[in-house]
């Protein structure tokens, strides 16, 4: 299957926008990548709650209140999970996280039992299910921007064993980005590989898949990723050879699920923010599954 050059560009074009504002956010500093990833979170809880309402339209129905205060609800795990490394004043942005969340824990059931024509359990576990697919992971990536999954002692990292302290100092700094990194290279050369090679469907529910393309892929942005670290970064393969396969890995299937969601619904993309890359979802898919299982690999090897 040859590459389709008109799509490629404009899919290329509006990457190259979408990376300078995700580095400028991810760089600069915790605050600039907490409001990035406040602004990821807001998108796909919209378009997230669109989906949700063409699979079960009786979802639509839910009040304002319950649409906005789950997104607020769910932000709250993001600010929280800052770990009182973000301040404004005296008051730590995860104490804000925290008792605005847990406030709305209290709230949110109330209002809704008062102004709901009716309680749909069903429409509260989709909201429910929203905050595990979206809230809790963009949480998660906080918390591993922090450092704090493996942070003790600044002079102890063992994710960068045999660099220099002060290198080492921006591990919560780095980690989102091989994370990241990882699923832009495991996309780009899938689509790569797939356009040149791909013979073999993967799945129906994505038909433009293939095994060559995924496979490729992931192999492709295990290696890329492994010597990165192994020979820029001087640091053991290890860590780096298991983010960059749970990533690659992990990705595919967030990807898959998107397409899934999408396909119940009956829509091409989750939405237009970017041209050729759909929205926020669409980008984010491989994000939101891939997290979670980085973040249990250093609660569990990386301490």
């Amino acid at each position: 299957m040859a590459i389709n050059w008109p799509v490629f560009r404009t899919r290329a074009l509006t990457a190259l926008i979408f990376v300078a504002v995700m580095l400028a956010g991810l760089l600069v500093n915790e605050w600039t990548f907490l409001l990035l990833f406040s602004i990821i979170h807001f998108g796909c809880w919209r378009e997230y709650q669109r989906i949700v309402t063409r699979i079960n339209p009786e979802y639509g129905e839910i009040t304002p209140f319950h649409s906005y205060g789950v997104m607020i609800a769910g932000w709250c795990m993001m600010l929280f999970a800052t770990g009182h490394s973000l301040t404004v004043g005296p008051i730590s942005i995860a104490s804000i996280g925290f008792w605005v969340g847990l406030l709305s824990a209290f709230v949110l059931p109330i209002v809704e039992m008062l102004f709901a024509r009716k309680i749909d359990l069903r429409n509260i576990g989709l909201s429910f299910l929203g905050l595990i697919y979206i809230s809790l992971s963009l949480a998660l990536l906080v918390h591993l921007r922090s450092g704090r999954p493996w942070l003790t002692d600044l002079k102890d990292f063992s994710f960068f064993n045999g660099l220099t302290t002060s290198i080492a100092k921006i591990t919560g700094f780095v980690l989102p980005l091989i994370i990241i990194a990882s699923l832009w290279i495991n996309d780009t050369m899938a689509y790569i590989v797939g356009s040149l090679i791909g013979k073999t469907p993967l799945t129906k529910i994505s038909p433009k898949k293939t095994w060559e393309g995924t496979l490729g892929g992931i192999i492709l942005c295990v290696v890329a990723v492994t010597l990165f670290g192994i020979y820029v970064l001087k640091a053991e393969p290890g860590p780096f050879l298991a983010i960059s396969s749970i990533t690659a890995i992990a990705g595919t299937f967030g990807d898959l699920l998107e397409s899934k969601l999408k396909r119940m619904a009956g829509i091409k993309d989750s939405g237009q923010i970017m041209p050729g890359h759909g929205g926020f979802l669409d980008r984010f898919d491989s994000l939101l599954v891939a997290v979670p299982f980085n973040w249990i690999f250093c609660i569990l090897f990386m301490r």
